[in-house]
Protein backbone atom coordinates (compact mmCIF):
# COMPACT_ATOMS: atom_id res chain seq x y z
CA UNK A 1 0.00 0.00 0.00
CA UNK A 2 0.85 3.32 -0.57
CA UNK A 3 2.09 5.45 2.08
CA UNK A 4 0.19 8.46 2.89
CA UNK A 5 1.62 11.99 3.07
CA UNK A 6 -1.04 13.27 4.75
CA UNK A 7 -0.98 15.03 8.37
CA UNK A 8 -3.71 14.82 10.70
CA UNK A 9 -4.77 18.91 10.64
CA UNK A 10 -5.76 18.35 6.77
CA UNK A 11 -9.29 18.87 7.01
CA UNK A 12 -8.68 22.03 9.08
CA UNK A 13 -6.19 23.30 6.38
CA UNK A 14 -8.41 22.99 3.81
CA UNK A 15 -11.07 25.08 5.51
CA UNK A 16 -8.17 27.59 6.57
CA UNK A 17 -7.03 27.35 2.31
CA UNK A 18 -8.42 30.71 0.94
CA UNK A 19 -6.67 32.85 3.59
CA UNK A 20 -3.26 31.31 3.24
CA UNK A 21 -0.15 32.25 1.20
CA UNK A 22 0.03 30.73 -2.46
CA UNK A 23 2.41 28.68 -2.05
CA UNK A 24 1.39 27.09 0.77
CA UNK A 25 -2.17 26.80 -1.13
CA UNK A 26 -0.68 24.40 -3.54
CA UNK A 27 1.30 22.21 -1.36
CA UNK A 28 -1.95 21.72 0.87
CA UNK A 29 -3.83 20.73 -3.34
CA UNK A 30 -0.67 18.52 -3.68
CA UNK A 31 -1.04 16.35 -0.13
CA UNK A 32 -4.81 16.52 -1.03
CA UNK A 33 -4.26 15.06 -4.37
CA UNK A 34 -1.37 12.49 -3.05
CA UNK A 35 -3.78 11.24 -0.48
CA UNK A 36 -7.18 11.16 -2.55
CA UNK A 37 -5.08 9.40 -5.86
CA UNK A 38 -3.33 6.68 -3.16
CA UNK A 39 -7.06 5.93 -2.10
CA UNK A 40 -8.22 5.42 -5.52
CA UNK A 41 -5.81 2.93 -6.03
CA UNK A 42 -6.37 0.89 -3.53
CA UNK A 43 -10.20 1.08 -4.95
CA UNK A 44 -8.63 0.17 -8.81
CA UNK A 45 -6.37 -2.45 -7.47
CA UNK A 46 -9.33 -4.37 -5.39
CA UNK A 47 -11.15 -4.06 -9.16
CA UNK A 48 -8.22 -5.21 -11.09
CA UNK A 49 -7.67 -8.57 -9.25
CA UNK A 50 -11.54 -9.65 -9.99
CA UNK A 51 -11.36 -8.45 -13.77
CA UNK A 52 -11.12 -10.48 -16.35
CA UNK A 53 -8.62 -9.26 -18.67
CA UNK A 54 -9.88 -8.85 -22.33
CA UNK A 55 -7.68 -10.02 -25.03
CA UNK A 56 -7.15 -7.19 -28.33
CA UNK A 57 -9.06 -4.50 -26.00
CA UNK A 58 -9.49 -1.40 -27.93
CA UNK A 59 -7.21 1.93 -27.33
CA UNK A 60 -10.94 3.77 -27.07
CA UNK A 61 -12.34 0.83 -23.92
CA UNK A 62 -13.92 2.40 -20.96
CA UNK A 63 -14.45 0.10 -18.18
CA UNK A 64 -16.40 0.47 -15.11
CA UNK A 65 -13.63 0.87 -12.92
CA UNK A 66 -13.12 4.07 -14.89
CA UNK A 67 -16.13 5.79 -13.57
CA UNK A 68 -15.69 4.45 -10.40
CA UNK A 69 -11.98 5.26 -9.78
CA UNK A 70 -13.14 9.27 -11.09
CA UNK A 71 -16.22 9.24 -8.44
CA UNK A 72 -13.98 8.88 -5.88
CA UNK A 73 -11.49 11.33 -6.69
CA UNK A 74 -14.20 14.23 -7.49
CA UNK A 75 -16.16 13.22 -4.52
CA UNK A 76 -12.57 13.54 -2.03
CA UNK A 77 -10.94 16.63 -3.98
CA UNK A 78 -14.58 18.46 -4.27
CA UNK A 79 -14.87 17.69 -0.56
CA UNK A 80 -11.85 19.44 0.09
CA UNK A 81 -12.07 22.38 -2.65
CA UNK A 82 -15.66 22.66 -3.00
CA UNK A 83 -15.25 26.19 -5.11
CA UNK A 84 -12.97 25.18 -7.24
CA UNK A 85 -13.51 23.56 -11.04
CA UNK A 86 -13.53 20.48 -12.29
CA UNK A 87 -12.63 18.67 -15.79
CA UNK A 88 -12.93 14.45 -16.14
CA UNK A 89 -12.05 12.12 -18.45
CA UNK A 90 -15.36 10.03 -18.00
CA UNK A 91 -19.41 11.54 -17.45
CA UNK A 92 -20.19 10.12 -14.29
CA UNK A 93 -22.88 11.77 -11.63
CA UNK A 94 -20.42 13.74 -9.38
CA UNK A 95 -18.95 15.51 -12.57
CA UNK A 96 -22.61 16.60 -14.31
CA UNK A 97 -23.25 17.73 -10.41
CA UNK A 98 -20.47 19.67 -10.18
CA UNK A 99 -20.54 20.89 -13.62
CA UNK A 100 -23.83 22.34 -12.25
CA UNK A 101 -22.56 23.80 -9.07
CA UNK A 102 -20.42 25.70 -11.39
CA UNK A 103 -22.51 27.12 -13.24
CA UNK A 104 -25.19 28.16 -10.72
CA UNK A 105 -21.91 30.51 -9.34
CA UNK A 106 -21.85 32.42 -12.33
CA UNK A 107 -18.09 32.54 -12.53
CA UNK A 108 -14.92 31.46 -13.78
CA UNK A 109 -13.58 29.51 -10.57
CA UNK A 110 -9.62 30.89 -10.06
CA UNK A 111 -8.26 26.92 -10.37
CA UNK A 112 -9.45 23.81 -11.63
CA UNK A 113 -8.78 20.03 -11.65
CA UNK A 114 -8.25 17.85 -14.34
CA UNK A 115 -8.40 14.52 -13.86
CA UNK A 116 -8.10 11.34 -15.95
CA UNK A 117 -9.08 8.08 -13.87
CA UNK A 118 -7.18 5.68 -15.93
CA UNK A 119 -4.88 6.72 -18.13
CA UNK A 120 -4.11 3.45 -20.49
CA UNK A 121 -7.46 1.74 -19.89
CA UNK A 122 -6.03 -0.81 -22.74
CA UNK A 123 -3.15 -1.57 -20.05
CA UNK A 124 -5.88 -2.00 -17.15
CA UNK A 125 -8.26 -4.18 -19.81
CA UNK A 126 -5.76 -6.38 -21.26
CA UNK A 127 -4.09 -6.88 -17.49
CA UNK A 128 -0.52 -5.77 -18.42
CA UNK A 129 -0.23 -3.19 -15.49
CA UNK A 130 0.17 -0.36 -17.40
CA UNK A 131 -2.03 2.35 -16.31
CA UNK A 132 -1.77 5.58 -14.56
CA UNK A 133 -4.09 7.69 -12.39
CA UNK A 134 -3.42 11.47 -13.52
CA UNK A 135 -4.41 14.99 -11.40
CA UNK A 136 -3.67 18.12 -12.69
CA UNK A 137 -4.68 21.58 -11.15
CA UNK A 138 -4.97 25.03 -13.12
CA UNK A 139 -4.38 28.45 -11.46
CA UNK A 140 -5.31 30.79 -14.27
CA UNK A 141 -4.80 28.61 -17.48
CA UNK A 142 -1.94 27.74 -16.22
CA UNK A 143 -0.64 24.14 -15.18
CA UNK A 144 0.64 24.33 -11.59
CA UNK A 145 0.26 20.53 -10.08
CA UNK A 146 0.90 17.37 -11.29
CA UNK A 147 0.85 13.78 -9.70
CA UNK A 148 1.20 10.93 -11.42
CA UNK A 149 0.19 7.24 -9.73
CA UNK A 150 0.61 4.03 -11.24
CA UNK A 151 -0.77 1.66 -8.80
CA UNK A 152 0.40 -2.03 -9.71
CA UNK A 153 3.81 -0.59 -9.50
CA UNK A 154 3.43 1.64 -6.51
CA UNK A 155 5.50 4.75 -8.08
CA UNK A 156 4.43 7.99 -7.34
CA UNK A 157 6.02 11.00 -9.59
CA UNK A 158 4.24 14.74 -8.69
CA UNK A 159 4.95 18.01 -8.75
CA UNK A 160 3.76 21.83 -7.95
CA UNK A 161 5.21 24.94 -9.74
CA UNK A 162 8.06 26.27 -8.75
CA UNK A 163 8.99 22.94 -5.85
CA UNK A 164 10.50 21.00 -8.40
CA UNK A 165 9.23 17.45 -9.37
CA UNK A 166 9.46 14.27 -7.09
CA UNK A 167 9.40 10.65 -7.33
CA UNK A 168 8.63 7.61 -4.76
CA UNK A 169 8.76 4.14 -5.38
CA UNK A 170 6.80 1.51 -3.09
CA UNK A 171 7.90 2.69 0.28
CA UNK A 172 10.95 4.70 -0.08
CA UNK A 173 11.01 8.64 0.80
CA UNK A 174 10.36 10.41 -2.00
CA UNK A 175 13.54 12.21 -4.00
CA UNK A 176 13.41 14.90 -5.98
CA UNK A 177 14.07 13.67 -10.27
CA UNK A 178 14.99 15.29 -13.57
CA UNK A 179 15.43 15.05 -16.88
CA UNK A 180 17.88 13.96 -18.75
CA UNK A 181 21.41 15.13 -19.59
CA UNK A 182 21.06 13.04 -22.65
CA UNK A 183 22.62 15.14 -26.09
CA UNK A 184 22.08 12.97 -28.79
CA UNK A 185 18.79 11.47 -30.58
CA UNK A 186 21.05 8.35 -31.54
CA UNK A 187 22.12 7.95 -27.56
CA UNK A 188 18.13 8.14 -26.42
CA UNK A 189 15.42 6.14 -25.59
CA UNK A 190 12.07 6.91 -27.00
CA UNK A 191 9.18 5.89 -25.00
CA UNK A 192 6.50 5.38 -26.75
CA UNK A 193 2.50 3.40 -27.20
CA UNK A 194 3.49 -0.42 -27.07
CA UNK A 195 4.36 -1.87 -30.54
CA UNK A 196 5.45 -5.67 -31.86
CA UNK A 197 8.36 -3.64 -34.05
CA UNK A 198 9.51 -0.41 -31.72
CA UNK A 199 11.97 0.49 -34.24
CA UNK A 200 9.81 0.36 -36.90
CA UNK A 201 6.79 3.00 -35.72
CA UNK A 202 6.16 5.77 -37.70
CA UNK A 203 7.90 7.92 -34.76
CA UNK A 204 10.96 5.73 -34.25
CA UNK A 205 11.84 5.59 -38.04
CA UNK A 206 12.35 9.62 -37.30
CA UNK A 207 14.24 10.09 -33.93
CA UNK A 208 16.34 6.85 -34.35
CA UNK A 209 16.39 6.30 -30.96
CA UNK A 210 19.12 3.80 -29.12
CA UNK A 211 16.18 2.44 -27.40
CA UNK A 212 12.59 1.94 -26.71
CA UNK A 213 9.98 1.75 -24.02
CA UNK A 214 6.36 0.73 -24.60
CA UNK A 215 3.43 1.71 -22.59
CA UNK A 216 -0.23 2.26 -22.91
CA UNK A 217 -0.14 5.44 -20.19
CA UNK A 218 0.53 8.95 -21.65
CA UNK A 219 1.22 9.40 -17.34
CA UNK A 220 3.69 6.91 -17.24
CA UNK A 221 5.46 8.66 -20.46
CA UNK A 222 5.72 11.91 -19.50
CA UNK A 223 6.75 10.66 -16.17
CA UNK A 224 9.98 8.55 -17.45
CA UNK A 225 10.61 11.79 -19.12
CA UNK A 226 10.28 13.16 -15.68
CA UNK A 227 12.33 10.83 -14.03
CA UNK A 228 15.07 10.98 -16.57
CA UNK A 229 14.32 7.00 -16.95
CA UNK A 230 13.17 7.88 -20.52
CA UNK A 231 14.60 10.81 -22.89
CA UNK A 232 12.11 11.98 -25.10
CA UNK A 233 8.00 11.26 -25.76
CA UNK A 234 6.19 12.29 -29.09
CA UNK A 235 2.99 12.25 -29.36
CA UNK A 236 1.20 12.78 -32.66
CA UNK A 237 -2.47 11.82 -32.24
CA UNK A 238 -4.74 14.58 -34.18
CA UNK A 239 -6.86 14.72 -31.08
CA UNK A 240 -6.84 14.21 -27.67
CA UNK A 241 -7.73 16.13 -24.61
CA UNK A 242 -6.35 18.12 -21.38
CA UNK A 243 -6.59 14.93 -19.10
CA UNK A 244 -4.36 12.73 -21.37
CA UNK A 245 -1.19 15.11 -20.38
CA UNK A 246 -1.96 18.09 -18.12
CA UNK A 247 -0.40 16.52 -15.18
CA UNK A 248 2.45 14.90 -16.61
CA UNK A 249 3.30 17.87 -18.51
CA UNK A 250 4.05 19.34 -15.36
CA UNK A 251 6.05 16.95 -14.33
CA UNK A 252 8.36 17.53 -17.01
CA UNK A 253 8.56 21.40 -16.89
CA UNK A 254 9.35 20.73 -13.11
CA UNK A 255 11.84 18.24 -14.13
CA UNK A 256 13.61 20.69 -15.96
CA UNK A 257 12.60 19.94 -19.45
CA UNK A 258 10.36 20.80 -21.77
CA UNK A 259 7.20 20.51 -23.21
CA UNK A 260 5.76 21.85 -26.27
CA UNK A 261 3.12 20.88 -29.16
CA UNK A 262 4.91 19.35 -31.97
CA UNK A 263 5.25 22.63 -33.95
CA UNK A 264 7.52 24.01 -30.78
CA UNK A 265 4.41 26.03 -29.58
CA UNK A 266 3.34 26.21 -26.21
CA UNK A 267 0.60 23.74 -25.02
CA UNK A 268 -3.34 25.23 -24.92
CA UNK A 269 -5.42 24.54 -22.46
CA UNK A 270 -9.17 24.71 -21.28
CA UNK A 271 -10.72 25.22 -24.84
CA UNK A 272 -14.33 24.71 -24.55
CA UNK A 273 -14.04 21.27 -25.62
CA UNK A 274 -10.45 20.68 -23.72
CA UNK A 275 -9.04 19.06 -26.76
CA UNK A 276 -5.74 18.95 -28.00
CA UNK A 277 -4.95 18.99 -31.49
CA UNK A 278 -1.12 20.24 -31.83
CA UNK A 279 0.10 16.95 -30.71
CA UNK A 280 2.99 17.16 -27.70
CA UNK A 281 6.71 15.90 -27.16
CA UNK A 282 8.52 16.11 -24.29
CA UNK A 283 12.19 15.95 -23.75
CA UNK A 284 15.07 17.80 -22.09
CA UNK A 285 16.41 21.20 -23.33
CA UNK A 286 19.65 19.74 -24.99
CA UNK A 287 17.12 16.90 -27.45
CA UNK A 288 14.24 19.63 -28.00
CA UNK A 289 15.68 21.42 -30.93
CA UNK A 290 16.84 18.05 -32.16
CA UNK A 291 13.41 16.47 -32.12
CA UNK A 292 11.61 19.38 -33.46
CA UNK A 293 13.70 19.26 -36.46
CA UNK A 294 13.64 15.13 -36.90
CA UNK A 295 9.20 15.26 -36.57
CA UNK A 296 8.60 18.15 -38.76
CA UNK A 297 7.25 15.40 -41.31
CA UNK A 298 4.69 14.56 -38.19
CA UNK A 299 2.52 17.86 -38.55
CA UNK A 300 -0.53 18.12 -40.05
CA UNK A 301 -1.49 20.56 -43.21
Amino acid sequence: MLESPLNKDLTIAAKQEPKIALKAARKLALEVALEVANETAEIILAEYKKFVAIENAPSSITTHVDHLAQENLLKRISAYFPNDGYCAEEKTPTLALLTEERKKRAETPKRIWIIDPIDGTRGFATKNDQFSIMIGLFEDNKIVLGVVVEPVRMRRTFAISEEGCWKQDGSEPPTRCSVSQVKSLKEATLVQSLSKTPFETPIAKLIQPKKTIGTHSAGIKLALVARGEADIYVNNYQRFYDWDISAGHCLVIEAGGIATELSGKELQYQKEDFSQIGGIFATNPELHPQAKSAIQSLLWT
